[in-house]
């Protein structure tokens, strides 16, 4: 998504050419390509497939047949992750706590066909501001309340700089699941200000922010956690750049962090 200007053939390319191992996928330009073919392209340069992106969105219709879908993707295209965006309050309603139940119950039905197929539920908790339309897991705390009712093979959680670092109970949490094996994915984005209007493209390049992004990496390394680390920028400046120079500069950006 850093690079999504990129066609996949062009970002393959360029992470090898870079020494870049592995790549996030997103479900919308695999399937555009085509999911065998993309995972054909992407083990044949011998890359890994870090995670995909994304399945939750519990508080729509039809989210059980969807999220099936992209755990078979997941197979089909060799990572053991699928990153979880559980979704904000369904239409009309109110009801957070409602919203969480939900996400949680949803969680439970798919958690065995999920660990059948080798695959991990990993959830992302999203910053607050998301809470009403996109995911009313706002705190690693409460997406590990979820996770630990399953077997950590199953689900875990996803730790993203750009969601929790405002929150000081976030250390210890990080803490708690790395002792469980539940640390899944680690992903690295800046906070800059002002955000942008919609709140969702603003995610700043690494170290240009707010957030002390190698004590971060040192709180998950001392987590127990060693896993790939991905760059997950959400930027419109970035967007309209040319993408191959993007990739360079956040490689380079990565390495300073």
């Amino acid at each position: 998504m850093t690079v999504r200007q990129l066609a996949l053939p062009d970002l393959v390319a360029h992470c090898v050419r870079l020494g870049v191992p592995g790549v996030g996928l997103w479900r919308a330009p695999v399937q555009e390509y085509g999911v065998e073919a993309a995972a054909a392209l992407v083990r044949g340069a011998g890359l890994a497939v870090t995670t995909l992106c994304r399945g939750g969105f519990f508080t729509t219709e039809g989210w059980e047949e969807e999220n099936r879908a992209a755990i078979d993707e997941c197979v089909t295209l060799g990572t053991d992750t699928l990153v979880l965006v559980s979704g904000g309050l369904p239409p009309g309603s109110r009801d957070l706590a409602g919203a969480r139940t939900r996400i949680a119950d949803a969680i439970g039905a798919l958690a065995p066909y999920a660990g059948e197929r080798g695959v991990r539920l990993a959830i992302e908790p999203l910053h607050p501001m998301y809470a009403s339309d996109r995911c009313a897991i706002s705190t690693l705390d409460q997406a590990l309340d979820i996770a630990e009712r399953f077997p950590a093979e199953q689900v875990g959680v996803v730790v993203d700089t750009y969601h929790l670092w405002w929150d000081e109970r976030a250390p210890a949490a990080v803490a708690r699941a790395g002792a469980a094996g539940r640390v899944h994915s680690f992903q690295l984005a800046d906070w800059t200000t002002p955000l942008p209007a919609g709140v969702l493209d603003g995610r700043g390049q690494l170290g240009t922010g707010a957030i002390d992004l190698p004590a971060w990496a040192a709180l998950v390394e001392k987590a127990g956690y060693t896993g790939p680390v991905e760059v997950e920028l959400f930027n419109d400046a970035l967007w309209r750049r040319d993408g191959a120079e993007v990739l360079e500069e956040t490689l380079a950006a990565f390495l300073a962090v």
